[in-house]
């Protein structure tokens, strides 16, 4: 009988654990998505590289866009070596788009490069116009090891 009763506790806790997964992701879902980036009203998003074979010489790299206040943002990216390498490289893209927009449109961008190092680190505080989301997009680059990642979109008043 006690084996009876804690098995249903069990199965009741599963499914309840379930049911919540589930709404989880229906909230989830209802965001937009513009080419994989999220619309958030977050107030910071960073992204990982996308590149599952790294190569011998890029290790990772990850874009970081953050809501600093009302028309201003933190965007940068870190490229980072799995060893000193002759040449590392982070491109930064900083783009913008409108809820109803079906394609991020070009804001601002850089590049920067540090010789025989393993890391690299580019930001810049950027005054923007408000009422669009932005997202950060990097290229990494290792010697010939590429990669990329990008943040999902976060809403600028």
């Amino acid at each position: 009988m006690k084996r009876r009763l804690v098995s249903m506790c069990l199965a009741v806790m599963l499914v309840g654990g379930l049911s919540l997964t589930s709404m989880h992701e229906v909230k989830a879902a209802e965001n937009k998505v513009i080419d994989g980036s999220e619309l958030t009203h977050d107030n910071e998003s960073i992204g990982y590289d996308t590149k599952i074979t790294r190569g011998v010489d890029l290790m990772a790299g990850y874009s970081k866009c953050t809501k600093l206040d009302k028309g201003k943002i933190y965007a940068g990216g870190t490229t980072i070596g799995a060893h000193k390498v002759e040449s590392i490289q982070v491109a930064v893209l900083v783009e913008r788009a409108k809820e109803e927009d079906t394609k991020w449109s070009y804001y601002d961008g850089w590049q920067k490069e540090n010789l025989n190092m393993n890391r690299v680190t580019s930001n810049r505080t950027l005054y923007v116009e408000g009422d669009y989301y932005y997202r950060v997009r990097c290229t990494h680059v290792a010697n010939s090891d590429m990669s990329s990642s990008f943040t999902n979109g976060v809403y600028v008043e």
